[in-house]
């Protein structure tokens, strides 16, 4: 796809007029991207950080449709990527801060380098991993501690890992991790796991990963980099250290919602409530993918959630403009 660097304006899209305006490039954002590029309608996807959003921080997808064999987690972005493009959406790599609803229904998106108008606005803004909110993990974040397998898991080879946390991301990263460690902690709350039964199973079955259960960290110690961790058992008290070198931490995703904070309706972990179409409680304005309140938050449903906001745009625009 297209990559316009920040403050440059296409020579079809002037004075940075459009139909639909994109707000994350996720795989909600590809997809609604594709659809309302292919309904004809001029379309950008804003994005401030990283193409593919929380699918580019894993490495390999083997629940996405189409795909029996499995697929790289970068080569599914970049198909979506090109199949977006040839359908003629561009990403304008800029961060939104507010919208606002302009006279007429037309939406105004200010970034950090001007603004943008459009008739339609879906945001597309994703989640961010939840902190453990204890001792050392901002300090040591980078130094040991990450919620990146793939980016950091080559720094830590042959050294002992700690993973912290029971869903599908927390078990199928710690197989990951096994390609470099010597040893995978799985340190987890609970006696059950949120994660699909194939994973817990694969991860019981690497000799390289051990479970340690019932149990939450209190601390990450290490003065200059993560040299252990402090666990609690949750049924006992009991208080331990443990040895290692890295934690990771998949607790959950919070959703990024602020730009729709005072516009749109939260739930209680302030994701965006819409109804079955996408659609928040301001007209022409649609959230998608992580940062919407849904019961399964996959790459499938996040794509989804983009093609019927796209559809959903298209009649929207049809009608109003």
């Amino acid at each position: 796809m297209i990559e316009i660097k920040m403050g440059e304006v296409f020579d079809e899209i002037k004075d940075r007029d459009v139909d639909v305006l994109i707000i994350g490039a996720g795989p909600a954002g590809l997809t609604a991207g594709m659809y309302a590029g292919r309904a004809g309608l001029k379309t950008v996807i804003l994005e401030k950080e990283t193409i593919g959003g929380q699918l580019s921080l894993t490495d390999w997808i083997e629940d996405y449709p189409g795909f029996p064999d499995g697929i790289k987690a970068g080569e599914l972005i970049n198909l979506m990527k090109k199949h977006a493009e040839n359908f003629g959406a561009k990403i304008v790599r800029e961060e939104a801060k507010k919208i606002e609803v302009l006279d007429g229904g037309l939406k105004k998106v200010i970034t950090g380098s001007g603004e943008w108008k459009a008739k339609a606005v879906i945001v597309a803004t994703g989640a961010h991993h939840r902190k453990l909110g204890v001792k050392g993990e901002l300090e040591l974040m980078g130094r040991g501690v990450s919620n990146c397998a793939v980016c950091d898991g080559p720094f830590f080879k042959e050294k002992d890992i700690v993973v912290v946390g029971g869903g599908d991301s927390a078990v199928t990263e710690a197989i990951y991790l096994t390609r470099f460690a010597k040893k995978v902690y799985i340190v987890h709350r609970r006696d059950q796991f949120r994660a699909q039964k194939i994973y817990v199973e694969r991860a019981k079955n690497n000799p390289k990963i051990e479970f340690i259960l019932d149990t939450v960290v209190t601390e990450i110690k290490g003065e200059h980099k993560v040299e252990g961790v402090v666990l609690k058992n949750v049924k006992t008290g009991e208080i331990k250290e443990l040895s290692c070198s890295a934690v990771f931490v998949f607790v959950g995703l919070i959703p990024n919602s602020d730009i729709l904070k005072g516009i749109a309706k939260l739930d209680d972990r302030n994701a965006v409530i819409t109804n079955e179409k996408m659609e928040t409680e301001v007209p022409g304005i649609y959230a998608v993918g992580d940062v919407r309140s849904t019961a399964l938050r996959q790459a499938v449903t996040a794509a989804s959630d983009g093609a019927i906001a796209a559809m959903v745009a298209e009649s929207y625009i049809a009608e109003n403009f």
